[in-house]
């Protein structure tokens, strides 16, 4: 029993007992006699899944293994397998990420949130919108983490005036309220575009891996999907905490309507580089939007892509690192000898992330490559004998919980695979399978552990569990159902395959 304490448990079910699992699976269940190969991905999955939910090691580590075991094993050929590590994908999260640090490193992003902030006011129901508001749509650009950081000395400011103003306990409950309003629009902004979040970019890329023929699920396609499905989250968040949180009337003092202008005048003038950015960041979103044609029912606009001489050779990877590289080579005017982004800034890039990425997209391939996913598609092929709706409930339900955890990123990545060989298997539309796990990842909001911006809410030491917990459930159940009704009544009107 010493040495289990000393050890540690988490290391033992890590480095002992999965390991042991993972060698019977392999070569002793005979799980698929004719074909070893499904064994094999099977035992490596399930060490990389153990792995990823314990944290024994670093998750980018995790990520290495297919690199060291699928040519080993006789999975993939180890070309192959190194290929899958950088592809479109990757360079459109570089880009994007670039973009982002270039806005950070220039306080841009702090600047945007204060207009946002003065344009809602200083009313309970205002202030909570412009705080979730502003973490809302910065997170469709930047990560969900780098917007709660920012926002949280905001909303701390904030929440000292109104100590000063208010009862403490009222203010106590209200600040609550403000605090998970950021969080949680943090990780519902980030569902919205293709950038925001790197589930979304793992299900792009798992997706093509295994329907390299389907139409191209584009930046403009995954918006006009998206885009309603979070507002839809963030207006039912918004009530619900304004609701549970607002201060009585008779308790509330009212914020001075010129404290954001105070804190924006504080900052200056808009700089050159806060300008340029500024324009580099409507630019690329602008391009990203209407790179393919954009399809209106009553309207048709063709995407600029098509005035190129190959249009298919360009994705939004392209010009995401087109727009980054920008950056590096125009002048900064306040440091001289600078440019708007350097390498030293651009270095913060979350290779971890990257590293991540790689291993989901390994491990996706090895799924397909060995016949893993058929293998599973063809054991849960009962599935399809439930309503389609109930189908996706379910999968949103059993995602949701689930990444309260575990990395979203890596259960994003270890259940797509899975669910491609259930459509393949059964004829269901991918997309109304995977979609609906893709944002079900991100829709996290009970523990401390399930998100970065639910960790940076609770180290203020101003949220109890209890409270984020409390809500945190009604949120999770109301954000499956959502899920899978916008995915079944719009979803399938959007992606058609």
């Amino acid at each position: 029993m010493n040495y289990v304490r000393q050890f540690g448990v988490r290391k033992l079910v890590s480095f002992v007992i999965t390991p042991l699992i993972v060698i019977y699976i392999m070569f002793f269940a005979g799980i698929a006699p004719d074909n070893p190969l499904i064994a094999y991905t099977l035992g490596v999955a399930l060490l990389m899944a153990v792995l990823w939910i314990t944290e024994a090691v670093s998750l980018a580590v995790t990520s290495l293994i297919p690199v060291a075991l699928f040519p080993l094993l006789g999975i993939m050929d180890g070309r192959a397998v190194a290929a899958t590590y950088f592809n479109d994908v990757i360079f459109l999260f570089m880009g994007g990420f670039l973009i982002s640090l270039a806005m950070e490193k220039w306080d841009l992003h702090r600047r945007i949130a204060y207009n946002i902030l003065c344009f809602t006011g200083t009313s309970p129901a205002r202030i909570l919108l412009g705080f979730m508001l502003a973490s809302f749509f910065l997170s469709m650009w930047i990560s969900n983490t780098a917007t709660a950081m920012m926002m949280l000395p905001i909303a701390m400011a904030i929440i000292s005036q109104l100590n000063v103003l208010m009862n403490n306990k009222s203010s106590a409950r209200f600040s609550v309220g403000i605090l998970l309003g950021i969080a949680y629009s943090a990780s519902v902004g980030g569902m919205a575009t293709l950038v925001g979040t790197p589930p979304n970019l793992s299900f792009i890329r798992i997706f093509h891996i295994y329907f390299p023929d389907a139409p191209e699920i584009s930046f403009y396609k995954w918006m006009l999907f998206a885009v309603p499905v979070s507002v839809l989250m963030f207006i039912f968040i918004w009530t619900l905490l304004y609701t549970f949180f607002r201060p009585k009337k008779k308790e509330w003092c009212d914020v001075d309507k010129h404290t954001f202008h105070d804190q924006l005048k504080e900052m200056g003038k808009r700089t050159y580089e806060q300008n340029f950015v500024f324009v580099v960041f409507i630019l690329v979103a602008i391009l990203w939007i209407s790179r393919v044609d954009l399809d209106f029912g009553f309207a048709r606009i063709p995407g600029w892509s098509n005035l190129l001489p190959v249009s298919k050779f360009i994705n939004d990877g392209t010009v995401a690192i087109f727009m980054a590289l920008i950056l590096f080579f125009i002048p900064s005017r306040t440091t001289r000898g600078d440019t708007i982004l350097e390498w030293e800034t651009a270095s913060k890039l979350p290779w971890n992330i990257l590293l991540l990425f790689g291993g989901g997209f390994a491990l996706a391939t090895g799924f397909k490559e060995s016949g893993l996913s058929l293998w599973f598609g063809g054991h849960l092929s009962g599935i399809a004998n439930l309503h389609p709706f109930l189908i996706m409930l379910i999968i949103c339900l059993v995602i949701t919980f689930l990444t309260e955890l575990t990395s979203n990123t890596a259960t994003t990545e270890m259940v797509l695979p899975i669910l491609a060989g259930i459509a393949i298997t059964t004829g269901i539309n991918p997309v109304m399978l995977m979609i609906p796990a893709t944002l079900s990842a991100s829709m996290a909001f009970m523990l401390p552990v399930a998100t970065p911006p639910n960790a940076i809410i609770f180290g203020t030491g101003l949220v109890s569990v209890r409270q984020m917990a409390a809500t945190g459930f009604a949120i999770n159940l109301v954000g499956a159902v959502i899920c899978a009704a916008m995915m079944f009544f719009w979803g399938t009107r959007v992606f058609i395959l």
